[in-house]
């Protein structure tokens, strides 16, 4: 038996698999973001109520894969620490720790809509932007842990001509006009009242698009114009040949529906078939990334 946990900034969703690859014994439990005994706690207590010889973790945050550092902004008590080393150290079995939008994409290469593709680069659409690329079966990590993770990085520049005329909008990472910024849930609505002075949530926008208002429309229209190119080029430089998304906005599936056809209209090499789509496991692709990944 194996013990694997999907460590959120809210919750730490937690299950034993067998060998097959079954999900047993699952609990979800809030994420002591700041205690450090307590995070231990939730493993050394599951541990004890099912017997497993190891445990593996998706997270969030970067995890690099030389020095086993995460780098977690939301997760306070795990920020900085050789997390798979020190976690291995107070339970007694070996931990493996990856990053949970490798994870996803993991899951979806060896489950998922993906199975059967020998590269994918998938994205994470939801608070914020991230990805991930697995190749034959395998994570791409890059150097740091940053491999995929295409959110950071200026893709909107500011008008030289007309300054403001452009949505470009701090980024958490100190950069501006960053993809993170106008590509997630978040950047949906900045993008919509920067277009229109109207503030409305992303679940919002994107049914008033489905049901033809011309204001959602047009946000999503340019949401598709800003996210399309960028992925297009990416798909480009990695050789992908599918996209799957996580993350709230993958629930909006006519928005992704036209995220794909912008990005295959954007593709030097035509594709009859969907390029992006929504992933098929759902909140089951932590834990089975994590599964996956530990081997």
């Amino acid at each position: 038996m194996r013990l694997c946990a999907d460590v959120g900034g809210s919750f730490v969703d937690i299950a034993a698999f067998d060998d097959a690859g079954t999900i047993g014994g699952r609990r979800k439990l809030p994420t002591p973001v700041d205690d450090w005994t307590a995070f231990v706690g939730i493993f050394a207590d599951a541990l004890a109520a099912v017997a497993c010889d190891r445990v593996s973790i998706a997270t969030a945050g970067l995890v690099d894969p030389h020095s086993g550092i995460v780098t977690s902004a939301n997760i306070r008590c795990i920020d900085g620490r050789v997390l798979g080393e020190e976690l291995s150290a107070a339970l007694g079995v070996p931990v493996r720790v990856v990053n949970d939008a490798d994870a996803f994409v993991l899951a979806e290469a060896a489950r998922g809509v993906a199975a059967g593709h020998a590269r994918v680069f998938g994205i994470i659409l939801g608070t914020g932007v991230g990805g991930g690329l697995v190749e034959h079966g395998r994570i791409v990590s890059g150097a740091g842990g940053i491999g995929g993770e295409w959110g950071h990085g200026q893709v909107v520049p500011e008008s030289r001509i007309a300054p403001g005329a452009n949505p470009v909008f701090a980024c958490g990472c100190g950069l501006k006009g960053c993809l993170d910024t106008i590509g997630s849930a978040r950047g949906l609505e900045r993008l919509h009242r920067f277009l229109h002075g109207v503030d409305a949530d992303s679940i919002t926008i994107t049914r008033g698009a489905e049901g033809g208002d011309a204001q959602s429309v047009a946000t999503v229209d340019y949401w598709c114009d800003l996210v399309g190119g960028p992925l297009a080029m990416l798909l480009h430089a990695v050789s992908a040949t599918i996209v799957p998304v996580g993350g709230g906005l993958a629930n909006a599936t006519a928005l992704i529906a036209a995220l794909d056809a912008r990005v295959r209209a954007n593709l030097l090499t035509p594709m009859t078939t969907a390029v992006v789509v929504p992933g098929l496991l759902g909140e089951d692709a932590g834990l089975i990334g994590a599964f996956v990944a530990g081997g």
